[in-house]
C-alpha cells in the first residue's frame, strides 16, 4: 500500500501543456479521459446495461470508470470492498470558458474582408478578444451521426480594434464595444461564399466535402501558456477558469485510485459543461447527469432506493472553480478584510446568500482536507457593495440534496482571453484535493 504522490511544480508545468492541448470543452473532456485511461480507468456507455463489473471494473465490483457526454466527463472509483450504501467524495468543476462561438451561417464579411460571425458566449472579458491571434476549434458532427474534433490552432482569426485615429473619445470615455458590430473576426479577402469555413474545417479534418452537417465551434487564442515575472512565480494563460479544477481533479482521483489506500468513499471527479450560461443543459450542473451516475452505481452494485439516499446523506462534493485574488490597482473593489493572495494557497468561498454553497460545516470539511495535505487556504468574500458571482456549487446541493463546499484557486484577470495565476496555487489545490478524496 502507497500513498499518494505529492504534487509540486511539476504539476503546473502539465498544467499549461493541459491548458493548450484543450481549447474546448470537448478537447478538454477528451484530454481528461486519455489521461484517466492511464491511470487504469475504462469508459462506460451509457446506453449499455450496468452491472457491478461493468461500473465499476472487476468481479469483486472495485474499479475505475468515467462516462463522456459532449463537453462532460464523470469519472469515478469504487474501492474493492465498498458497499452500496457507500457515500461518495466528489470534485466538481467546469469545463467551458467564455469566447466568441460560431453562428450557424457562419460565413459573413464586407467591404472586402471575409468574416466568420460568431455569438458571445458566457461573459467574457470583450477588449481581452481584440487584436489577437486567433484559431478555431470544436466539434464537428458528420451525416452518420459521429463526430469529429478539429483545432486549427494557428493564428487564423483576429478582430482588429478601430485605430484611436477613427476613435479619438476611446482614450477619454473608454472603450465601448457593441456585440454584434464590434467582434466579428476577421480571416481573409475577397468575396464571401457561402460554404467556406466548414469546407475549410473538412480538408483541415481530413473529411469529404458534404460531410459534416452540424459545429460545436469556439476561437482560442493561441498564444501558450507562458510563466510570468523575474522570478517566474506567475502562469499566464487561457481557460484557467475553469481548466485549472479540471486538471487538478483528474490528478487527485488518479492519484487515490492508483495508490492502494483503503478508501471509506468513492472518490468522483464531475466536470460540466456550460456553468458559464447558467449549467442548464444535459451536460450542465443542473442536468440530470451526475444524479444519474452515481444512482446508477450504486444500483449496479446491488443496492437499492435506501441504499441510494444512504449513500446520498454521506456524500460531500467540493465545487472547484476560480475565485479573485486581491488586484493592486483595485484593492476597493475587494472585501477590505478578505484579501487572497496569489501563491497563497486555495481559496474557501462563502456568500452567506448562497451564491456559494459552503457553510460552516462545509469549512470544517475543506480545514481538515488542508490540515491533512499539510497545504495552506484562504478566504474569499465578495464586497458588500458588489454583486457575488457563483458557480455549481448552490445547484449541486440543490439538486441532489449533498452537502457542498465552494473552493478554488485565486487569479487576476478571470474571464479574460489570457488569465493569471500564481505558480503553486495549481499544485496545491491538487494536493488537497488528493487528500478530501481520500475521505
Amino acid at each position: 500500500m502507497s500513498a499518494p504522490p505529492r504534487f509540486d511544480r511539476g504539476h503546473t508545468d502539465d498544467l499549461m501543456s493541459f491548458l493548450t492541448a484543450s481549447p474546448t470543452p470537448y478537447h478538454a473532456v477528451a484530454n481528461t479521459a486519455e489521461r484517466l485511461e492511464k491511470a487504469g480507468f475504462r469508459q462506460v456507455a451509457e446506453t449499455d446495461a450496468w452491472d457491478a463489473v461493468t461500473s465499476a471494473g472487476s468481479a469483486a465490483g472495485s474499479g475505475g470508470r468515467y462516462v463522456l457526454r459532449g463537453g462532460a466527463i464523470v469519472a469515478w472509483y469504487v474501492p474493492e470492498g465498498a458497499a452500496p450504501h457507500t457515500p461518495f467524495r466528489i470534485v466538481g468543476a467546469h469545463t467551458d470558458s467564455p469566447n466568441l462561438r460560431v453562428k450557424p451561417l457562419p460565413d459573413s464579411g464586407a467591404h472586402g474582408w471575409r468574416q466568420v460571425a460568431v455569438e458571445i458566449y458566457g461573459g467574457p472579458l470583450m477588449n481581452s478578444w481584440l487584436d489577437r491571434d486567433l484559431g478555431l476549434a470544436g466539434r464537428l458532427t458528420l451525416r452518420d451521426g459521429s463526430s469529429r474534433l478539429v483545432n486549427v490552432d494557428r493564428p487564423l482569426l483576429r478582430v482588429p480594434q478601430l485605430a484611436i485615429h477613427l476613435d479619438r473619445t476611446v482614450s477619454s470615455e473608454g472603450l465601448k464595444l457593441d456585440k454584434q458590430r464590434h467582434l466579428q473576426p476577421v480571416w481573409g479577402l475577397g468575396e464571401v461564399r457561402d460554404g467556406d469555413l466548414i469546407s475549410f474545417l473538412e480538408e483541415t479534418a481530413g473529411l469529404a466535402a458534404g460531410e459534416v452537417t452540424g459545429w460545436d465551434l469556439m476561437v482560442h487564442s493561441v498564444e501558450p501558456p507562458a510563466y510570468l515575472g523575474r522570478d517566474k512565480e506567475l502562469v499566464a494563460g487561457p481557460r484557467m477558469d475553469n481548466l485549472l479544477s479540471v486538471h487538478a481533479g483528474a490528478a487527485a482521483l488518479a492519484a487515490v485510485a492508483g495508490s492502494g489506500a483503503e478508501l471509506p468513499c468513492i472518490p468522483v471527479l464531475a466536470a460540466f459543461d456550460h456553468e458559464e450560461n447558467g449549467s442548464q443543459s444535459d451536460t450542465g450542473a443542473d442536468g440530470p447527469l451526475l444524479g444519474g451516475v452515481l444512482e446508477r452505481s450504486v444500483f449496479a452494485r446491488g443496492g437499492s432506493y435506501e441504499d441510494k439516499a444512504r449513500a446520498f446523506a454521506g456524500t460531500v462534493c467540493l465545487s472547484s472553480d476560480t475565485g479573485h485574488a486581491v488586484h493592486p490597482n483595485y484593492a476597493e473593489r475587494h472585501d477590505p478584510t478578505h484579501h487572497p493572495r496569489v501563491n497563497g494557497g486555495p481559496i474557501l468561498k462563502v456568500n452567506v446568500n448562497n451564491r456559494y454553497a459552503t457553510d460552516g460545516s462545509g469549512r470544517a470539511v475543506w480545514a481538515a482536507a488542508c490540515e491533512k495535505a499539510d497545504v495552506p487556504f484562504q478566504s474569499f468574500v465578495s464586497n458588500n457593495s458588489m454583486p457575488c458571482g457563483t458557480t455549481i456549487g448552490p445547484i449541486t446541493a440543490a439538486r441532489h440534496g449533498i452537502r457542498t463546499v465552494d473552493i478554488g484557486v485565486a487569479i487576476l484577470s478571470m474571464h479574460s482571453a489570457r488569465e493569471l495565476c500564481g505558480v503553486d496555487d495549481p499544485h496545491l489545490l491538487a494536493n488537497a484535493l488528493v487528500a478530501f478524496l481520500e475521505g
